[in-house]
């Protein structure tokens, strides 16, 4: 497997790259040339040293031709020994002979070849031509015989291997500097070649904010001109796709006066918190309602109504934010919607006087002389009753509030609730924690018609005397009690012990808000996490998109240190937090995980399914994965594997089991 990888590499990338193949023969020109150079001069100076030393033995052999011929007698064999040892004795030659007419010498000196510096084998390479150079001796017009000299190669050979290192040092200086004023001038006129591989693969990953500034020669300036107005261009059609997106969410989901979820959006969402099996959890409704409204656009003007709605959304939306897990709407007129998951009637009916009070005030300084009031109703959910039944009950309690001549809330029965209040919250929270009684519940998450098994989510309960908590009840409670970091703590632990025992199994958590904000909690986050060492690896780790909102600075720097570890991030409950696509795409996320208040109906809700198919097309072309969660019916997974989703999870695809006992939740 290992080479069938290495094979692909080196078929992708290539054997040499085109620095190293410029470098290659461009430097195998070069020492082909200082070869050739190398040769020639070589070959020239060994002529020219053989052609001296022939023209030496020449010069000799004439001279002592003509001494012997003026000189000696031809019969006196001793003068001509003398002569002969006279002119041999200088050391200049390697033989000095006279021959008579039958070839037999008469007298003659001659010694073998020897060098002082050249070695032998350099000798036999060079291998010099003889040098040998012929007189006659001649009296009158009588010859006597002829005197052969050979030139002594010693010092020839000597030179020759001088001149040989010079010229080898020469070349290999030469050579060597050649290549490396040619390496370091490819490196720089191909360095925009570099900058532009990594600008491809920014591009892959949908960074469009890397440039190439190098600057080279023509071409390659044009050309990285090019593929910088190319990157700024599809930065700006995938600007364009992210606030089409935004504005898509906008229209469909959001009040265009308050910026509060329309009325649409917030009932589907009430549906999902209400009547969804895997949601639902205790929690109150609270429709809120300015008196007067009416009279105060005749009297006032159209401008300054929409002035009060957005005065009063925007004191509604903070309310709602300092409560984990609520939202809020705006349904009609000057009425407005809360919804408080997981919250006890008695404790929202504190809050909701706070409430009326403040937006009483609000409304009376901008309505005066106009007499208004602020009336509240509120109803608790419940298992039997579904969303219409709920919306119905506060709008009796509405009308109810409404026969009162001041601003006021009304509650059917606040004592009804049979849930806990903040006080009972805490020390059932605090209990499971320090007694470790955190349950691991997981769901799985699939893909396509097989349904492929990607993850499992892991959800946290509680197990009380009174039965098992699911971690929609508790979880909003723990955020407002700020013990959401202890829970967070205990179910890394518990997941990271659970993958141990689970070596092929995925899975996936989602931290609370307050933990994420919080920096003693991403450090033992970070600990845990890289002490887990490859176990992290297969660990999906959530952040909502609503945490984003609220607490970028920190999340965004949680994610990247989670990246650093290679540890996969993705958004949960992307579509309900209002933050900007184009803010997400500069983050190196794994996924996004749909909320499922998209997902509920999907089958019979257009707008929903046109702004899910443009995240899915927007998040894949730069390698996002998306998921979605409370599939409950067929018709939706079919709308959602059309669209191809990465995954999907629902009680309709699996429901939650117990993880160590690997057995079907309720």
């Amino acid at each position: 497997m290992a080479m069938v990888q290495v094979a692909n590499r080196q078929r992708q990338y290539g054997v040499l790259s085109l620095r190293a193949l410029l470098l290659l023969f461009t430097s195998s020109l070069l020492v082909l040339i200082l070869l050739a150079l190398f040769s020639v001069t070589f070959n020239t100076f060994r002529d020219y040293v053989s052609s001296q030393h022939l023209e030496h033995a020449q010069d000799a052999a004439t001279a002592t031709g003509v001494a012997l011929s003026k000189a000696v007698d031809a019969s006196d064999i001793v003068a001509a020994s003398s002569l002969i040892d006279a002119v041999f004795d200088s050391g200049s030659y390697l033989s000095v002979k006279f021959v008579g007419h039958e070839g037999i010498m008469l007298a003659g000196r001659s010694m073998p070849l020897r060098t002082q510096v050249a070695p032998g084998w350099f000798v036999k390479v060079a291998k010099l031509s003889k040098p040998e150079g012929t007189a006659q001796v001649v009296r009158g017009w009588a010859q006597l015989g002829t005197v052969q000299v050979v030139s002594n190669l010693g010092r020839a050979y000597d030179d020759l291997w001088r001149i040989t290192v010079g010229l080898l040092v020469g070349v290999v200086v030469i050579g060597g500097v050649g290549m490396l004023a040619l390496w370091f001038l490819l490196r720089r006129l191909l360095q925009p070649l570099k900058e532009l591989e990594k600008q491809a693969r920014a591009l892959s990953r949908r960074d469009f904010r890397k440039r190439v500034e190098v600057r080279s020669t023509r071409e390659l300036n044009r050309v990285t001109e090019a593929m910088n107005q190319m990157t700024d261009d599809l930065g700006q059609l995938f600007a364009g796709q992210g606030k089409l997106i935004q504005h898509l969410r906008k229209v469909n989901n959001e009040d265009a006066v308050t910026g509060l979820a329309s009325r649409s959006a917030f009932d589907q969402r009430l549906k999902v918190e209400v009547e969804s099996e895997e949601k639902s959890a205790p929690g109150v409704l609270m429709l809120l309602q300015l008196s007067g409204f009416g009279d105060f656009n005749q009297s006032h003007g159209r401008e300054e109504g929409d002035e009060v709605l957005r005065k009063v959304g925007k004191v509604v939306n903070t309310f709602a934010m300092k409560h984990a897990g609520a939202f809020a709407g705006r349904r009609t007129g000057a009425e407005f919607a809360v919804y408080l998951p997981g919250a006890s009637a008695v404790d929202v009916k504190v809050w909701c006087e706070a409430l009326v009070e403040k937006l009483d005030g609000l409304y009376s300084d901008m309505a005066a002389p106009l007499e208004i009031f602020v009336h509240a109703g509120l109803a608790i959910a419940s298992k039997e009753a579904d969303a219409r039944d709920l919306l119905a009950a506060a709008d009796t309690a509405l009308r109810t509030a409404q026969q009162r001549e001041e601003s006021c809330s009304w509650i059917k029965d606040a004592s009804g609730n049979s849930y806990h209040t903040m006080d009972t919250w805490r020390d059932i929270i605090k209990d499971a924690i320090r007694e470790q009684r955190l349950s691991l519940w997981l769901q799985p998450m699939v893909q396509g018609p097989d349904q492929e098994l990607q993850y499992y989510q892991v959800f946290s309960r509680i197990c009380t005397p009174e039965g098992v908590l699911k971690a929609g009840a508790f979880v909003p409670m723990a955020e407002r009690l700020g013990l959401i970091a202890d829970i967070d703590r205990v179910l890394v632990a518990s997941v990271l012990e659970c993958l141990k025992g689970n070596l092929n199994e995925k899975l996936a958590i989602s931290l609370g808000s307050a933990s994420v904000a919080d920096e003693t909690f991403r450090e033992d986050l970070l600990a845990m996490l890289s002490s887990a060492g490859a176990l992290s690896r297969r660990l999906w780790v959530g952040i909502s998109e609503m945490t984003l909102h609220h607490h970028r600075t920190q999340a965004s720097q949680l994610i990247r240190a989670l990246v650093k570890l290679n540890v996969p991030v993705l958004v949960d409950r992307f579509g309900v937090g209002g933050v900007p696509f184009n803010y997400l795409r500069n983050l190196p996320l794994s996924a996004l995980r749909i909320d499922n208040s998209f997902v509920h109906d999907l089958d019979g809700h257009e707008d929903n399914r046109f702004w899910l198919e443009s995240v899915i097309g927007i998040a894949r072309s730069r390698g996002v994965k998306v998921f979605a969660t409370g599939v409950e019916r067929q018709e939706e997974y079919s709308v959602l594997c059309k669209l191809g989703i990465d995954g999907a999870m629902g009680y309709h695809l699996g429901r939650p089991f117990a993880a160590d006992e690997k057995s079907t939740g309720e």
